[in-house]
């Protein structure tokens, strides 16, 4: 059955990229499209599964909350961490996802997103990490605002162990994680056409009561202003990441 894209409005047959072939618009992947499309088939071992987000300001509302979007995406909370191969090299990777209420980061975001960074400093692993986040989830309040520093504090980590740390900015990255780890990769890719900012642009045209550039806060723009190293298509993206976890890994530590 066609799909709709929600940018040129032409129905269109879909592949596994999930990219219009009329207007090449990147329609949303789940992370189980992500990880056939990333990971070695059969390679992929999930950690703390078990995981799921609390009530820790008892926000009135929140937990039901939870339970519709847990209904909704079939993932328990927006984040899914595991190792892997990529090619035949082991890695520790992290993807998140949009449709478990915006890929917001709580508390068990954070923790997920630090735990793969610390397991990969341990294992001397490569980490990767898939974005795809509206912010912070400010239904936790400070709670979700210290995972910044934490996830941040984790990303130093693996610069003190020497470890590679791999960011694939998806569409949208914004907020809180793009304030913290997401800017803190050694390499930092993008799929094109990726929104990429901190606040979004009718609050920035607001506060500066300018009118922005064209294209501004897509991943293009970003690239041309030094904050993304390269914009790479799906297709391409799993040997992209294969040729940076042999250059980049410790020769010791590729096959522990």
């Amino acid at each position: 059955m066609p799909d709709l894209c929600p940018h040129c409005q032409k129905e269109v047959e879909l592949d596994s990229y999930r990219i219009c072939p009329a207007c090449n618009h990147y329609f949303p992947l789940t992370i189980a499209q992500r990880l056939a499309l990333t990971v070695d088939k059969d390679s992929f071992v999930e950690m703390s599964a078990e995981m799921r987000s609390r009530n820790p300001i008892s926000l009135a509302g929140y937990e039901d909350k939870l339970k519709e979007n847990e209904k909704k995406s079939s993932l328990n909370d927006a984040v899914t961490i595991g190792s892997c191969t990529i090619e035949g090299d082991n890695a520790i990777i992290a993807i998140m996802s949009f449709a478990f209420m915006g890929g917001s980061m709580g508390s068990v975001v954070g923790e997920k997103i630090t735990q793969a960074m610390i397991e990969g400093a341990l294992r001397g692993w490569p980490v990767v990490i898939f974005t795809a986040s509206g912010g912070a989830r400010m239904q936790e309040g400070i709670f979700s605002l210290m995972q910044m520093a934490k996830t941040a504090s984790a990303a130093a980590l693996l610069e003190e162990t020497k470890t590679p740390l791999f960011l694939v900015l998806t569409n949208p990255t914004t907020g809180g994680v793009t304030a913290s780890f997401a800017m803190l990769g050694d390499v930092i890719l993008a799929e094109p056409g990726a929104i990429i900012g901190f606040a979004g642009p009718r609050v920035i045209e607001g506060t500066i009561r300018e009118k922005l550039p064209e294209g501004f806060q897509r991943s293009e723009f970003q690239q041309s202003k030094g904050f993304v190293d390269a914009l790479v298509s799906r297709d391409k993206l799993k040997q992209t990441l294969s040729f940076l976890i042999k250059t980049h890994t410790r020769k010791e530590a590729v096959h522990a």
